[in-house]
């Protein structure tokens, strides 16, 4: 008896080893990067050009410095209030250039695509297109608005047009037109690409953005390690960058099955970061241990947040699910998605729209969404998720098999939590 006793014992240890060895994300990499107890929101430059802005400035270059850095203490808080304040500045400096007009006007429509404003964006890069000056930043702007707009054609004639394979900002947006296509080997040579122009260049930001894009690539490919190395690389250049460690507490989450490390590395973003969706994925989380309270309290926090006007349009797709999936308020969710759809006819708008019909109990319309607007122009794991769930309601089982095949293969970035809903299908 003691010695099976003894063997098991050892078993267990080795078990334990195991899936130690087996965890790629590694506190010991990263604690340095949660201690951060304050981000500064303020510098004598910034000081400066804003005590020349007064009540009837015309102080243009001050309005467009300011703005500048009201963008980037957004970047670092996550505060709405300072997107916004960004805008305040642009549109004033559009009201009143008189010079370099198509500059600021492509500064607001940035703005703009921040605040999931497309519409609006879309108005601001025609203007600088027919204001002239800057011909290849307006037509790349153009072609990031028309992704984001679903306006895949028009995208692709912007993109020919801004040809360059030297050109870091042409690397990566054909990189991210391969994304869309599917083919994701495509996509992350012309990513490493980009990234061997932005350390040659040793621009920072260049290099920031870089490695957080081929992070999330590799994770897409299933090179984790790769990703996690490449986080860890945005953190060396950016301690506060609450990106890379989002994406590292997914790693720890949904590859290394650690939810208590993941909450912890969120816990010590949210304190300083303040954006409404990491309340989400820690509810997400808490749903995975069966903490209830801490789900609900995430929830709780998430929704309180997004009632902020500030906001605007930029969460409509994270309530549209969480009515379908949390408060049940259908048709709530049809008709917001129904707004998306006409504001950002997009796969994902028309997914949403589809899958809301499902929950009012239309599915031969959500199939018919499915059908014309989804399957073909995505390869989104969460998408085709909502795809496979319309076709099983409407009896189309070989189309769920085919969908449940590749879903399968995409448990990483659907996350530990729609493993049960996938075998389910």
């Amino acid at each position: 008896m003691k010695y099976l006793l003894y063997i098991l014992s050892i078993l267990v240890l080795f078990s334990c080893s195991s899936k130690i060895e087996k965890g790629i994300a590694k506190a010991e990499d990263y604690n340095k990067f949660l201690s951060i107890d304050s981000i500064t929101t303020t510098s004598k430059y910034f000081e400066l050009w804003n005590s020349k802005i007064k009540p009837d400035s015309s102080q243009l270059l001050s309005f467009g410095n300011v703005s500048g850095e009201y963008s980037r203490y957004f970047k670092k808080t996550g505060d709405i209030a300072y997107l916004k304040k960004a805008e305040q500045s642009l549109t004033k400096a559009v009201e009143i250039a008189n010079i370099n007009k198509e500059v600021y006007r492509r500064a607001l429509a940035r703005n703009y695509i921040s605040q999931h404003r497309f519409q609006d964006a879309l108005l601001m890069a025609k203007e600088a297109e027919k204001i002239g000056g800057g011909k290849k930043d307006t037509q790349s702007l153009l072609f990031d608005i028309h992704m984001e707009l679903g306006n895949y054609d028009l995208a692709e004639e912007y993109l020919s047009r801004i040809k360059n394979m030297s050109d870091f900002g042409y690397l990566i947006r054909v990189a991210k037109w391969n994304d869309y296509k599917g083919d994701l080997d495509t996509t992350i040579a012309f990513m490493e690409k980009a990234r061997e122009k932005a350390v040659s260049s040793k621009n920072k930001e260049l290099m920031l953005w870089s490695y957080t894009n081929l992070a999330d690539y590799y994770g897409h490919a299933g090179r984790i390690e790769d990703s996690y190395n490449h986080y860890l690389k945005a953190l060396d250049l950016d301690e506060n960058n609450a990106y890379a460690k989002k994406g590292i507490a997914w790693i720890a989450f949904s590859y290394d099955r650690n939810p208590e490390e993941a909450l912890r590395i969120l816990d010590s973003i949210t304190k300083n970061y303040s954006a409404p969706d990491y309340y989400l994925l820690k509810a997400e989380i808490a749903d995975y241990t069966g903490d209830n309270l801490s789900r609900m309290e995430n929830l709780d926090r998430y929704f309180s947040s997004v009632k902020n006007v500030a906001y605007g349009e930029m969460y409509n797709a994270y309530n549209i699910n969480l009515y379908l999936e949390e408060t049940a308020q259908y048709q709530k969710a049809l008709d917001l998605a129904k707004k998306e759809v006409a504001n950002r006819p997009t796969p994902e708008s028309f997914s949403l729209l589809a899958y809301s019909n499902l929950k009012m109990g239309n599915k031969k319309e959500a199939m018919k969404i499915i059908d014309t607007a989804v399957i073909g122009k995505t390869f989104e794991p969460a998408l085709l998720y909502h795809a496979a769930e319309i076709y099983k309601a409407n009896g189309a089982t070989e189309k769920v098999k085919e969908i449940k095949g590749e879903l399968l293969g995409a448990i990483y970035e659907l996350g530990p939590t729609m493993e049960k809903n996938i075998q389910n299908l």
